[in-house]
């Protein structure tokens, strides 16, 4: 019954999908193209999360989303969001550090600060500014498809100079209508109680869908959303972090440790070469049993010479890890899993598996990094895919360390033109960035569940996950329902008061009429 349910709950929002599509095509395309970037036009036409994120956004009324989706591409047409570049901001704002994405909140959604003090009103360059937020945004967005941000307003050592207000009500608008579904909370720390009237003015214009999402924090109390490792030493917090630009600092991944420890840096694996050598012919010297180091290979020899071991190698290794039951299409490699990797407590959720298939005619050189490289062992982390193959990578918690939502992981990938002559660590030094495909990928934590003893009781996740799925379709159902109902209620009170209007004006004519009778009547 529930599965049923589900399964029209799905069609109903491909109905609404497909009409919004229809409607926009028909309603809004049909007088000019002018308006609207193409690019973001064919996005609409052909990305269902993206029509999705506007309908559940506005509780799937497609009268209200269609004024959205309007609203907002005429605005990426405007600042030109698509087109955007670092070298297209001026470089001040880059230097100022006023706004930056670091970090991760303890729900494990990226971190977006927006230091007030540093912000100055000026109407010469509130253009700019615009535009800055917008960069940063959209390049979160491409990076992180789906992620949603929480946006920290560091209000320390601010004042009443530092608020602008129709650059704030710039901001609101971004998660308001242009980035549907971005916003995770708002969070406001150390406010001064000289603009609680400001902000009074900012929470009327969240409206009702983003309310709940604004969040007032002392120092303490923002501990409770952010985690002391991401949280600044002026808050309380233990992140050595300082902004400092270039280059852009929301990179956080690194390189993991492999199968035998920590991975030796492509920079310095040529300095290191000799080092590692002569630690090689000491050890074995005390040991019967030597641990061959990574060294520099050709790649041709390397895969000839180990294809027979690594086939053995591949299923002990992938043993117990998860199968990945999705695939993001890249231009170089396809993805398994999609978006993200599951771990759990138990011994069975500590491996997770991810599959990289070559779909280029080349030889394709991958590499994986993480944000959280002392927690996981990734075997192989570094090396090449042949033309049409698939590579299993294995990624597994290190000792004692928990999965968390926070960590994230990078594929890199490029393809490579002569694979016979050239070494990864000079590959990866050569190829330009433009030409380096990069998928990211986030950690799913598995919630722990007892086993039951009742033996006709399976599968107790299932049985919770659809539950869910039920509640949360359901829930939408009632929302949709009640937006309706609400819309038709101010439409009769615009009618009420219409009406009323009408009878207060036939009271003063009748009133009017019966002192003009009453005046003809009398004797002159």
């Amino acid at each position: 019954m529930a599965e049923l349910e589900q399964h029209e709950g799905e069609q109903d929002i491909e109905k609404k999908i497909e009409e919004t599509r229809q409607r926009f095509k028909n309603e809004f395309l049909q007088d000019t193209t002018d308006t609207y970037d193409s690019k973001d036009v064919e996005r609409l036409q052909t990305e269902d999360a993206l029509v999705e994120s506007y309908l559940q956004w506005r509780m799937y009324v497609v009268d209200d989303a269609l004024k959205m989706i309007d609203e907002s591409f005429q605005w990426r047409k405007e600042y030109g969001v698509n087109d955007l570049t670092e070298s297209s901001i001026p470089r001040w704002m880059f230097e100022t550090g006023a706004l930056y994405l670091h970090g991760y909140d303890k729900e494990g959604n990226k971190l977006f600060w927006f230091k007030v003090k540093l912000h100055v009103k000026d109407a010469k360059t509130i253009v700019d500014k615009k535009k800055y937020v917008a960069f940063w945004l959209e390049r979160y967005a491409k990076k992180e498809p789906g992620m949603p941000l929480t946006v920290v307003f560091d209000m320390a050592e601010s004042g009443l100079g530092n608020i602008d207000m129709e650059f704030v009500k710039y901001i609101i608008n971004c998660f308001k209508i242009y980035y549907p579904k971005f916003l995770s909370k708002m969070i406001l720390v150390d406010m001064p109680w000289i603009m609680n009237a400001a902000w009074k003015i900012v929470k009327s214009w969240l409206g009702p869908e983003a309310i709940s999402k604004l969040k007032f924090a002392s120092r303490s109390e923002i501990q409770g959303f952010i985690g002391l490792e991401y949280l600044p030493p002026h808050m309380g917090g233990t992140d050595p972090f300082k902004y400092s630009y270039p280059p852009l600092p929301d990179d956080d991944f690194q390189t993991p440790i492999c199968e035998n420890g920590p991975i030796v840096s492509e920079d310095e694996m040529e300095s290191k070469d000799g080092e590692m050598e002569g630690k090689d012919a000491l050890e074995s010297s005390f040991s019967s049993e030597i641990a061959v180091k990574p060294k520099k290979v050709n790649f041709l020899e390397d895969s000839m010479r180990s294809e027979d071991s690594d086939k053995g190698d591949t299923s002990a290794r992938n043993k117990g890890a998860r199968k990945p039951l999705t695939t993001f299409k890249g231009p170089l490699l396809d993805v398994s899993p999609a978006e993200e990797l599951s771990f759990g407590c138990a011994e069975t959720e500590k491996k997770s598996l991810i599959i990289l298939s070559n779909v280029t005619n080349n030889q394709v050189a991958f590499k994986v990094r993480t944000t959280a490289p002392e927690k996981y062992r990734v075997k192989p982390s570094n090396s090449c895919c042949e033309p049409g193959a698939s590579v299993d990578i294995v990624v597994s918690l290190h000792g004692g360390s928990q999965a968390s939502p926070q960590d994230r992981f990078l594929v890199m990938a490029a393809e490579m033109d002569n694979a016979g002559s050239q070494e990864l660590a000079q590959f990866w030094k050569e190829v330009p960035k433009p030409k380096v495909m990069e998928h990211r990928l986030r950690c799913h934590v598995l919630e722990s569940v007892k086993a039951s003893v009742n033996p006709l009781r399976d599968g107790p996740a299932e049985t919770g996950t659809s539950r869910q799925q039920e509640f949360n379709t359901t829930l939408m159902r009632v929302m949709t329902c009640n937006a309706r109902m609400e819309q038709k209620l101010n439409t009769c009170l615009w009618v009420q008061k219409v009406l009323i209007g009408l009878v207060l004006v036939l009271v003063v004519l009748n009133l009017l009429c019966l002192h003009l009778l009453s005046a003809s009547q009398q004797p002159s």
